[in-house]
């Protein structure tokens, strides 16, 4: 594990290559699962406050889900807050294009300026997962059978997690986390590396 100030990086975001190979995986980690994509708590707040801007984007599956449940839920299992699903498939804000790849409704309303939130975070960093612990943050790196093209794809390109995600780590932590990182993950390489 890496330090940067309260947060645990797994060195494994430096040591694994990743990158989304949607043709191949057709967005499989926004429909297996058994429960909904994790939410940080102020992320319900906002999910609430755009959902008639977001529903035009949504399958009419979804929209129903969601009036169902609301706009967010929690685990059974844990408690922690998640979205909801569409009859335990896919997340309630998933939209299928004509190739039958995923993608995210809340993103398109983003991408169109109906809504200034991208999506929420946990999606946004994966395969990075956060857990926030009372005294520190630790981020790993998860890996998931649905997500082998991403990292074959990565290998071919050379690209490590870290690299594939810093939008997403700067949009949590901020850029000068980012440049910390990076300088870790450079020395990392040296010692470590291949």
């Amino acid at each position: 594990m890496i330090q940067i100030d309260d947060k645990l990086i797994s060195e494994e975001i430096f040591s694994e290559e990743f990158v989304c190979n949607l043709t191949k995986c057709k967005g499989a980690c926004c429909v297996e699962g058994d429960v909904g994509a994790p939410l940080d708590k102020d992320e319900l707040e906002i999910l609430d406050g755009i959902f008639d801007k977001i529903k035009p984007y949504l399958t009419a599956e979804g929209i129903k889900a969601l009036e169902e449940q609301g706009t967010w839920t929690t685990d059974p299992m844990d408690g922690m807050y998640v979205t909801p699903m569409v009859e335990d498939r896919e997340c309630a804000y998933v939209t299928f294009d004509e190739k039958g790849i995923t993608k995210c409704g809340i993103e398109k309303a983003y991408e169109d300026g109906a809504v200034d939130w991208q999506k929420p975070i946990s999606c946004h960093l994966y395969p990075i997962r956060v857990t926030e612990y009372s005294s520190f943050t630790a981020l790993n790196y998860h890996e998931w059978s649905v997500c082998s093209d991403a990292c074959t794809l990565g290998r071919e390109l050379q690209v490590p997690v870290y690299k594939f995600l810093k939008t997403p780590l700067i949009r949590k932590y901020g850029e000068e986390f980012y440049d910390v990182l990076s300088g870790a993950a450079e020395e990392w390489k040296k010692e470590y590396g291949s």
